[in-house]
């Protein structure tokens, strides 16, 4: 396997901004299938399309779905109603924002309930909460990631990539001594390059949320130090 099909199956491609237009979400499913990437996640209202894009053209990745964006505040029926559409329409996975005003105020029991409500209208659909790192301490991090253990989910997540800062080493080993290998752990927010990403991963992450632009980048990074996408790539 080459490097950069291997990173290429570590990266969730994403266009879920607020101001991510139609054409911006046919770009993620082009870029997705022509390197393999692991998931496509586009807002709520997109996934539909991605489904039938994917069926229509017989891609290998996976379809992401996105719970609570952006800050989790939604009420925890109207997060558990997200999921199981969502779930019914057949998505791979489900990337939900945990209630980040709670976790600043310390409830992590109605965060880690919140959470397992969601992961049970998911079932057996992995679940990867997003802690979004940017805005809590060390031990809210801590904490945060515990909960979504506790509540059952299968990841962590360090961002929604809407916060104003991105994510660091730091964050992403903090989670991971938290979660050990009970949960893997997902970057996102800040992953602007191939130096940041391969950072990340030593400091244990497995997936990393990256729009068009910079995995192009990424892809045009790996490409220029040889890594060539074989005929057995495609």
């Amino acid at each position: 396997m080459t490097e950069i099909k291997r990173i290429a199956q570590m990266i969730d491609l994403s266009a879920v901004r607020g101001d991510s237009t139609l054409t911006d979400v046919e770009q993620t499913i082009s870029l997705a299938g022509e390197y393999g990437c692991a998931a496509v996640f586009a807002l709520g209202g997109f996934t539909p399309y991605v489904l039938e894009q994917k069926k229509k053209h017989d891609y290998a990745f996976g379809v992401g779905a996105t719970v609570g964006f952006p800050d989790g505040g939604q009420l925890t029926g109207v997060k558990v109603y997200e999921a199981l559409l969502l779930a019914e329409m057949g998505c791979d996975e489900i990337d939900m924002v945990q209630n980040v005003g709670y976790a600043l105020s310390g409830r992590f029991d109605y965060v880690r309930q919140d959470i397992a409500a969601v992961k049970k209208a998911a079932g057996d659909i992995p679940l990867k909460v997003i802690l979004e790192c940017a805005y809590l301490t060390d031990a809210q991090i801590v904490a945060s990631a515990k909960a979504a253990l506790d509540a059952g989910a299968q990841w962590v997540k360090s961002g929604t990539g809407w916060a104003p800062s991105g994510t660091t080493v730091h964050q992403i080993r903090l989670m991971k001594e938290t979660v050990g290998d009970a949960m893997k752990v997902k970057a996102a927010g800040g992953v602007r390059d191939l130096k940041t990403l391969l950072e990340l991963e030593s400091a244990g992450a497995e997936r990393f949320g990256i729009g068009v632009k910079t995995a192009r980048n990424i892809f045009g990074e790996l490409s220029v130090v040889g890594c060539q996408l074989s005929e057995e790539d495609y």
